[in-house]
């Protein structure tokens, strides 16, 4: 019994040194973001709670910054006008913990039982360093816990128990609208039980926060949703959309929407075709990885801290062994490259450098590992059932093979 105790009590040093250290990097060298959308959301609800205002009336001092979601969103986060800014600050730390820690299962369960925990805080200590998931973290962000929602419903969707399936993506549509393109995809892998689910969820929300906050809710819906100033700028360099890559190119104000309509329009035109061919063989990790590429791409605005939308694709190409790709691609969205070009994103080099996340995103949506690999010739040439003198003892193990990998439902 000494040696496991040993063993785990070096592992847990160990987890607990590189928790650490991804902490302080987090806080020192990309510059924490202060808990600048937390900040947000912490003064909306105290502005609607015990101010007598508007959930949108609230802005951050300084800013023109204020609350740019959903009004359910803030009726979801009312429990932070019980408690003060620094507890706010700890609880949506341990939430998004969770969320990564969820996020992390669902995506590499089977390695996970293998490695139990250790394996799992290992790969949330990794996937930390990614600028998407730290500066989730240190602005306070939803992303994770948005993505862990829909997660779920993959889980669910892939382990045969798709009749619960739906909660989640209506709980995160109701949100952010961005989530609202699972819904989508359920459709087009004509899972009409879980459509229908997420859809009603989606619409319980709203109605739910238009009776809590009837004027904030019609302000929104008829004006706030279709002002993307109240975000901010189009052409700031963390805009990693499609409409963020017109805006730096050709019209800094207000790009064609023309032009990016018929982009986006492109767009899911290969997400319905790669999509289709993923629920053809039932692979709905890899239809929920290439949703939230295409959500990124056509929504206006993609800040750097929403693409944890990504996660799911770097599962992709880790279980199909792409691993010099995956290497690659984490080295670059570890690495902030797209903030050189901050002040100024002209010529060739602007165009590529400070796009370089939308090259990534749309890359992954091209080519992302689509369908069952095709089975390796050169080992089923080496099967026994293929040498002369097998012998007979050999043919029920080789019968039951098919029976003991075929998909439980």
């Amino acid at each position: 019994m000494t040696a496991p105790q040993g063993t785990d009590r070096r592992r847990f040093l160990l987890v607990l040194g590189l928790a650490v250290a991804v902490g302080v990097f987090t806080a020192t060298v990309p510059l924490l973001r202060d808990w600048f959308d937390l900040r947000v959301y912490y003064g909306a609800v105290d502005t609607w709670v015990h101010h007598g205002g508007s959930i949108y009336d609230y802005r951050v001092p300084g800013t023109t910054y204020g609350f740019t979601y959903p009004p359910f969103a803030a009726v979801g986060m009312l429990p932070m006008a019980l408690v003060g800014l620094g507890t706010a600050i700890a609880v949506t730390l341990l939430l998004n913990l969770a969320a990564l820690a969820l996020v992390v299962a669902i995506l590499a369960w089977p390695e996970l039982r293998r490695y139990g925990w250790f394996g799992c805080a290992l790969t949330a200590c990794v996937l930390a360093l990614l600028e998407p998931v730290r500066d989730t973290f240190s602005f306070g962000q939803v992303n994770l816990v948005l993505l862990a929602l829909v997660l779920s419903d993959a889980w669910l969707l892939s382990s045969g128990r798709g009749r619960r399936a739906g909660v989640g993506i209506g709980l995160a549509a109701a949100i952010k609208l961005t989530p609202a393109l699972f819904i989508a995809l359920l459709l087009l892998g004509r899972r009409w039980r879980a459509a229908g689910v997420a859809t009603a969820v989606a619409a319980a929300a709203t109605a739910l926060a238009a009776w809590a906050a009837p004027d904030a809710s019609r302000f929104y819906w008829t004006d706030a949703l279709w002002d993307t100033t109240r975000i901010g700028r189009l052409d700031y360099v963390s805009n990693q959309s499609l409409q963020g890559v017109l805006a730096r190119l050709v019209a800094p104000q207000e790009p064609s929407r023309a032009m990016w309509a018929t982009l986006a329009l492109l767009v899911l035109c290969v997400w319905v075709r790669r999509t289709s061919r993923a629920l053809s063989d039932e692979d709905w990790i890899t239809a929920f990885a290439l949703t939230g590429l295409a959500a990124c791409l056509v929504s206006p605005i993609t800040w750097v801290h929403h693409l944890v939308w990504l996660l799911p694709s770097f599962a992709v190409l880790l279980r199909r062994r792409r691993l010099r790709v995956a290497a690659a691609l984490y080295a670059v969205l570890c690495s902030s490259v797209v903030w050189l070009w901050f002040d100024d994103a002209s010529g060739l080099d602007g165009f590529l450098g400070s796009n370089t996340y939308t090259w990534i995103t749309l890359g992954l949506l091209l080519w992302l590992p689509v369908g069952q690999p095709r089975p390796d010739r050169a080992a089923l040439s080496r099967r026994p059932s293929a040498t002369p003198a097998a012998p007979s003892t050999a043919a029920p193990a080789i019968s039951a093979a098919p029976d003991q990998s075929s998909p439980s439902s």
